[in-house]
């Protein structure tokens, strides 16, 4: 079996035009043919877009099995350092075979990789779930939908994938960052937890000052009333592997069952992403929906589009004057999965079979999981769901290492003093006292 990609060719415009026709009727309004033939003489023309008033250039690739027509992408090089993808189409007799579609969407990320695009995006059609369920499987984000955009009666969904360097990757991974509740008896904490409200908050909401944050302290000590009328909060912490606090949110049930997160603020996208990864299963019991009231960086509105929040409503000037603060909600329950950040390094590892067993150590939430339960690992740019098949404890990692394989648990190592030595780093002694948890992902 021979299967290459290629970029068009002349010869090739009558069978793009009828492809193009057939694959895009059911969906899109408009003339087919006509739009085939300008961005196919586009591409013909060197890539140059003389057309477009936002595109830099416009590039088509065939894919072919043994000589045969198999599929296509178009690419839409943007002046914004970011490629459309307008459109993708593996022909029928090829879909669901030798992962042609896969392969084109590869073949096009390298591109704009090598680009140094920052982003590729695409729209889909809801109605065509084959095409929509691809592209979420691929890692696309899905930023929001249209209704009748292309034609009418057809919802449009609008996707796209952040294209990350391998050394951002990399300094993404170096953070170790742990999500506790709060203990106010630790008074090095409480200060530093009011001197991050203190400094992250005044510039998205008035009324941020001392007396904001007693307030807060003095909800958290009427917890334990469960009684909504009291306002009582929950308050849940993001610290580095030092202890230090890099990211505070608030939690307050309210009537009906949902749950204000205010405040919730990180001092990087590591720990914002923490926070909103680790939050909604311990916040379960609480409620049915959460919702945020906060004015996002870009990279937050990734974070918490990839992580399945939704956009409620933007509120001009509600909490800040000339500040637009938004409404992000999740809805929870008792099927809301459980999910555990991990290190790319690792997530890779354990998706290609090599890394059978995860140790953390015995955190309240890692000790609530049980043998045959799916969690969702999670990492900066992707997700996917795995069984535990066993859970084994131990007292200490010395004691762990005399027992489970320690090219199971990191299977890149050079030695077992080398894996010694990373868990030292990642965890300090006192958090070793909680106990070592062996989660054994190994397939039975």
């Amino acid at each position: 079996m021979n299967i290459i990609i290629r970029k068009a060719k002349r010869s090739d415009f009558e069978w793009v035009e009828q492809l193009m026709q057939d694959a895009l009727e059911a969906y899109y309004g408009g003339d087919h043919r006509a739009h085939a033939k300008r961005i196919f003489d586009a591409h013909i023309a060197g890539g140059i877009d003389r057309l477009g008033f936002f595109s830099s250039e416009q590039q088509m690739f065939i894919a072919e099995v043994d000589n045969e027509y198999a599929g296509l992408i178009h690419l839409v090089g943007k002046r914004q350092s970011t490629y459309k993808i307008s459109p993708l189409i593996v022909i029928p007799k090829f879909q669901g075979k030798f992962g042609l579609g896969s392969r084109l969407l590869e073949y096009a990320i390298t591109y704009a990789k090598e680009r140094l695009a920052r982003q590729i995006y695409c729209t889909v059609a809801e109605q065509n779930v084959v095409a929509f369920q691809f592209f979420l499987r691929k890692g696309f984000v899905r930023a929001g939908k249209s209704d009748s955009h292309y034609k009418d009666g057809v919802t449009e969904i609008m996707l796209y994938k952040p294209i990350y360097k391998a050394k951002d990757i990399v300094s993404l991974d170096r953070f170790h960052i742990s999500v506790l509740p709060f203990d106010e008896k630790n008074i090095e904490i409480k200060k530093q937890v009011g001197e991050i409200l203190l400094e992250k908050l005044q510039g998205s909401f008035d009324g941020i000052d001392k007396s904001w944050v007693e307030a807060l302290f003095e909800g958290y000590r009427r917890r334990k009333t469960f009684d909504i009328n009291t306002k009582y909060k929950l308050i849940f912490l993001a610290t580095d592997n030092s202890g230090k606090v890099i990211g505070v949110a608030g939690a307050t049930p309210k009537k009906g069952n949902p749950i204000k997160i205010m405040p919730f603020i990180a001092t990087n996208e590591i720990a914002f992403e923490a926070l909103l990864i680790d939050i909604p299963h311990q916040l379960v019991s609480y409620g049915h929906k959460l919702y945020i009231h906060i004015s996002p960086t870009a990279n937050e509105v990734i974070s918490l589009q990839r992580l399945g929040w939704k956009l409620d409503a933007a509120l001009p000037s509600a909490y800040h004057s000339g500040i637009i603060t938004q409404q992000w909600s999740l809805d929870i329950g008792e099927k809301t999965m459980r999910t555990m950040r991990i290190k790319r390094r690792f997530y890779d590892l354990i998706q290609e079979g090599k890394k059978t067993l995860e140790v953390r150590v015995g955190y309240d939430t890692i000790n609530r999981i049980q043998i045959g339960e799916y969690i969702r690992l999670v990492t900066h740019t992707g997700s996917f769901e795995i069984k535990v098949n066993d859970i084994r404890k131990y007292q200490t990692f010395e004691e762990m290492l005399k027992v489970e394989h320690w090219k199971q648990i990191v299977p890149d190592a050079r030695s077992l003093k080398e894996v010694f030595s990373l868990f030292k780093q990642i965890y300090p002694s006192h958090k070793e006292k909680l106990g070592v948890v062996v989660l054994d992902f190994a397939q039975s």
